[in-house]
């Protein structure tokens, strides 16, 4: 017996509230979704209105919530069954999306009115002469399989067994091939390709294609490159390259840089059908007043909400007409929806007052711990700071803190950055000075650019360096720092 109550006792403690879920799904969204998120409130609860006339709703007759037995009736508004089935069901989408602007905003921002890549694939499909309506259907589905880079990532069975489900027609893989090899000589060149090999060999054979004359020995050998010997190329084995090809270094290079101009990505430059523009709204601004920082919250955090005027008038005329006699059951049950409509805009409301409340206090204690960056904009002058450092200062708990930095911005003097950029560890230096793990990880990523290329640095000799500076790190801790910053080994790094 005391085991179970020991068990029981544990859920309950892990048992979030409804309002507690609803303000940490708010905390986590960033300020460009927050509009988005509080028009779909105000479309799925009535009770729920713009503007800023805040008002109390007030407590129903206490004498009329019991039955004639003298028993409590349903109007206790129980709420937990139908806010957890409310939160479980709502179909809100938290991912960011680009049409969160209101229509002042659209007016002032510009809009690119553009093409997108599949319509202009289907397009040129039109100006082949297809063999057969089938032919016509299977090849839009090919294009329909591009991905965003422009590549067919779907093997020919997977789109065979597309197109039995959707069009119920029975392909070959002989014609999938056969129609993507069609499809492969659209604009831009390297569309429809498999992998990167066969991209880049797509566009330079269609280089040497389209004029003949100008396709120099450099061209040619390119090509023998990426068709023969790919794997020592993307490796950078230059000296196995020159054997193989019996090439001289001028030639190597010049065939190097041939295939250096060809796009990786061929769809980068066109629209892409599915997806859309997305800007960075700051959730801060800190500006700098005669020497004092002066921190505001965006003001798309703060809307004016309140309970809508009709639900209250709603409440008052039930009050008024059940004075002095017993509710029926069908006055009862319509009470209870707008009771329940209303509580649930009152929790949205100071869901969203919290939200304001929390996301203010953490960025005030970012900016006073990090207050000489925020003053100078030099980022040798950020302090190590983790998540921990925060929740101490603004006694919020440390996964709060994490939700608020991982998707907010804050716009400064000197750019917009993320919040998590200026989260890092603690370093010592060989003189004993604490420094936070950016500043090793901007100095290293300056030693790397301006390094010789053709003799780039290996992570020992980048260990050595850095302890020269007098950051006292180990060279497995350069290698983590070096693939952070998304910097290849040395050999990956070499030009000719």
């Amino acid at each position: 017996m005391a085991l179970m109550r020991q068990s029981m006792s544990q859920k309950m403690l892990q048992k979030l509230s409804p309002q507690q879920i609803q303000l940490m799904k708010l905390l986590q969204i960033p300020t460009a979704t927050l509009e988005q998120r509080i028009k779909e409130e105000l479309e799925s609860n009535p009770a729920l209105d713009e503007g800023d006339d805040s008002q109390e709703v007030f407590d129903l007759d206490p004498d009329d919530g019991y039955n004639e037995d003298g028993e409590a009736k349903e109007e206790n508004f129980e709420l937990d069954d139908y806010l957890n089935e409310y939160i479980e069901d709502d179909p809100i989408s938290y991912k960011m999306k680009a049409d969160i602007y209101s229509d002042e905003d659209d007016k002032k921002m510009p809009v690119a009115v553009v093409g997108s890549f599949h319509d202009s694939l289907e397009r040129q499909l039109g100006m082949l002469n297809m063999d057969s309506d089938r032919h016509e259907i299977i090849a839009k589905q090919i294009i329909g399989s591009i991905d965003e880079d422009g590549y067919l990532r779907r093997e020919p069975i997977a789109i065979i067994d597309d197109l039995m489900f959707s069009q119920n027609i029975d392909a070959t893989k002989d014609e999938i091939l056969l129609l993507l090899s069609k499809i492969q000589r659209f604009d831009p060149p390297g569309i429809g390709a498999r992998d990167l090999q066969e991209c880049l060999i797509i566009q330079l054979q269609d280089k040497i294609d389209r004029d003949d004359s100008d396709s120099t020995y450099a061209r040619v050998l390119a090509l023998r490159i990426l068709e023969k010997h790919f794997e020592e190329f993307t490796k950078k084995h230059y000296k196995k390259l020159k054997k193989a090809l019996g090439a001289s270094d001028t030639d190597l290079k010049d065939a190097v840089d041939e295939i250096l101009k060809l796009n990786p990505k061929p769809a980068s430059g066109m629209a892409i059908q599915t997806a859309t523009s997305t800007y960075v709204v700051p959730d801060f601004i800190i500006m700098n007043r005669d020497g004092e920082l002066d921190l505001t919250l965006n003001s798309r955090n703060a809307p004016d909400l309140r309970i809508n005027d009709q639900y209250m008038d709603m409440l008052k005329t039930y009050k008024d007409t059940t004075k002095g006699r017993r509710s029926t059951k069908k006055e009862r049950e319509a009470v209870m929806f707008i009771k329940q409509k209303i509580d649930s805009a009152k929790w949205f409301i100071d869901a969203i007052r919290q939200r304001q409340d929390t996301l203010y206090r953490t960025m005030y204690s970012i900016m006073q711990f990090q207050y000489d960056f925020f003053s100078s904009g030099d980022e040798r002058r950020l302090r190590p700071m983790i998540l921990k450092d925060i929740a101490e200062i603004t006694g919020l708990d440390i996964s709060t803190v994490s939700r608020v930095a991982n998707s907010k911005f804050v716009q400064t003097e000197f750019g917009t950055r993320r919040l998590k950029d200026f989260f890092s560890e603690s370093l010592q230096t060989q003189d004993g000075q604490e420094v936070s793990t950016l500043e090793v990880k901007n100095i290293l990523a300056d030693i790397v650019g301006g390094e010789n290329k053709r003799k780039p640095l290996s992570d020992e000799k980048l260990k050595d360096m850095l302890r020269d500076k007098g950051y006292n790190i180990a060279r497995r801790t350069v290698a983590k720092y070096r693939e952070q910053l998304s910097i290849p080994v040395a050999r990956l790094r070499k030009e000719l």
